[in-house]
This record gives C-alpha cells, sequence and structure tokens, in this order.
C-alpha cells in the first residue's frame, strides 16, 4: 500500500501516457478498477499527501466523516472525496465525487478539468467549481447527486489535500464507505437525480 500514488502515476508515465487527458483519464480508471481493498487510514499516511486544516475553494481533498444527521441519511459517505466549492454555515459545500459510479465519474472529471484556474496542474493548480458556475454550465451536469454541505467539526482527524497530479488517481481509487446502503444502490439514485426522475 505504501506510495500507492507514487507507484501508480510511475506505471502511467511508463505507459506513455500523457496526463490529464481523455487517454490519461480511461487509463487510471482501468488500472484502477482492479485494486481491491485500499486501506483508506494507511492511504492517509502516504508520503505524497499533504495534511491540511483548511478547506480551500477548488482544491480536492479526502478525509473521514461522521455525519450529524446520520440518522435519518438514507445513506452516506464516511470517507467523502471532495472538491470544495465554497464556504457554508459551520464548514462548506463540496462535490463528493464518490456519488457517481465510475464512468459517470470520468465524464464528471473530464469536464472539470477544463475549468481550472491554470494549465501547469501543480500545487497553484485549483477547480474553477463554484455552485452558481456549476448550474450554468451544462458540461458539469453531473454535480447534482454529488454536492454536499460539510461541517468541519464533523471531520474525524486531519484532512488529506490532494494536489493536481493526483488528481486522476484519488478520483477513481476505490475507498468510498457507504454507510446504510450499497454502492450500487447510491449510484443508480444519483443516476436519477441527473436525469431529473
Amino acid at each position: 500500500m505504501a506510495n500507492l500514488f507514487q507507484k501508480l502515476e510511475q506505471e502511467a508515465f511508463r505507459a506513455g501516457i500523457t496526463p490529464r487527458t481523455k487517454e490519461s483519464i480511461n487509463w487510471f480508471k482501468n488500472r484502477i478498477s482492479s485494486i481491491q481493498g485500499v486501506n483508506r487510514r494507511a492511504l492517509m499516511r502516504e508520503e505524497p499527501i499533504q495534511s491540511t486544516d483548511d478547506q480551500v475553494v477548488g482544491t480536492m481533498m479526502m478525509y473521514f466523516y461522521d455525519p450529524k444527521h446520520k440518522k435519518t441519511l438514507p445513506y452516506y459517505d464516511r470517507f467523502p472525496l471532495v472538491i470544495v466549492v465554497g464556504p457554508a454555515e459551520g464548514g462548506f459545500y463540496g462535490l463528493n465525487l464518490h456519488y457517481l459510479p465510475i464512468v459517470l465519474r470520468a465524464k464528471f472529471l473530464d469536464s472539470l478539468l477544463e475549468f481550472t484556474t491554470n494549465k501547469r496542474f501543480d500545487q497553484s493548480t485549483r477547480f474553477r467549481t463554484r455552485y452558481n458556475f456549476l448550474q450554468r454550465t451544462s458540461k458539469l451536469k453531473y454535480f447534482k447527486p454529488c454536492l454536499k454541505h460539510y461541517l468541519t467539526k464533523h471531520i474525524s482527524g486531519r484532512i488529506a489535500l490532494i494536489q493536481a497530479p493526483e488528481w486522476e488517481i484519488a478520483t477513481f481509487l476505490p475507498t468510498q464507505d457507504f454507510r446504510k446502503s450499497s454502492q450500487e444502490n447510491v449510484w443508480s439514485d444519483s443516476r436519477k437525480k441527473i436525469s431529473g426522475s
């Protein structure tokens, strides 16, 4: 499990994959589909991952989460992978990519990569994903089931900040931890929300 991000980046490089292209997204989607049983706690301690206490708009991050209203929620993700889209009372709004099945996650990420603050894809790169922007851009229609209000006090431990070079890997790693329902049911509901049915 050690240095999983680096291992996958090196594999993609050796395979001649150009980062942040449709080919790259498909490669990571297919390669990571064979990975089973990711240890979330070990992943949070990996070397390329930076810990932070801040929720900066446009960043991607992951963390352990214990929802305030978990008793009344039909289901929830204990380990969200979130792109922060804005501040909210007591916390922030974020797009939890885990609420999309892998195929739609790939399409959503492909669209999101068109809307970044720069094309360097380094520590300075952020997603340009504010809530009103998401609503106006039909290319980003997959946001509907992903948009959640997260309360800072209900984050357990530190937040792992995912830098731009690792966005593709983090997006497809099977780290979702849905409670009270299967991922198949969650993804079925998400498809219905996207289609408006």
